[in-house]
């Protein structure tokens, strides 16, 4: 009785222990496909790819229907004018930019959103961690990159250009300048959110 009694203590607080680690979302032993960080964490995770995805669909949609017909006065000339995202490449670098962040989002989304629904981790090792991280900076500097390129670009169109005859450009093409600038922040906003997701995954990191 005194062996079967040695032998149960031991089970009995792993038992414990796993049931501890079940409550909290927070066992923390590698290689078994136990949670490595807590639900709450990984809900987060979910819900900043969630508004990751929204964030570069945004920006992207706002780019492309930034488009319109106006007219500009040139040493009391009226002259009219045309203006469309894709007749300036850093526009154009915002739109391919954005759309790789979503379409990495959505990917993102799909499978820890299918791992959440079978209760499983979002990331079962370090590899896959350090992939993810690796990725999430890519892309953050990358829309940091395409809004700072589109900035200055609209800015241009907003003050003109100093001692030469071009114009205020949005005085005249006001629809256009106000998508191209709702485009930037979200592009900006979205460069956040994969900091964001970043920051999450060196948590993970941190914790395995």
């Amino acid at each position: 009785m005194m062996m079967n009694g040695q032998k149960a203590a031991p089970e009995a607080r792993v038992a414990a222990a796993a049931e501890s680690g079940e409550a909290t979302g927070n066992t923390h032993v590698a290689g078994t496909g136990k949670r490595v960080v807590g639900l709450r964490d990984e809900v987060l995770q979910v819900s900043l790819r969630l508004l990751s995805l929204a964030a570069s669909v945004i920006a992207m949609s706002f780019m492309v229907t930034a488009r319109q017909n106006g007219v500009a006065s040139i040493y009391g000339f009226r002259l009219s004018i045309h203006s469309k995202w894709s007749y300036s490449y850093a526009f154009e670098y915002v739109v391919g930019v954005s759309a790789a962040a979503a379409a990495h989002s959505l990917l993102q989304l799909l499978l820890n959103g299918s791992r959440l629904l079978r209760k499983a981790p979002l990331i079962s090792s370090r590899r896959q961690a350090w992939l993810i991280f690796a990725v999430d900076q890519i892309f953050a500097y990358a829309m940091m990159s395409a809004g700072s390129a589109a900035a200055g670009v609209t800015n241009l169109n907003h003050t003109g250009i100093k001692h030469t005859v071009l114009p205020n450009f949005c005085k005249a093409l006001h629809s256009f300048c106000d998508h191209v600038a709702v485009s930037i922040t979200f592009t900006f906003f979205g460069c956040l959110l994969l900091t964001a997701s970043a920051l999450q995954d060196i948590i993970w990191l941190s914790k395995s």
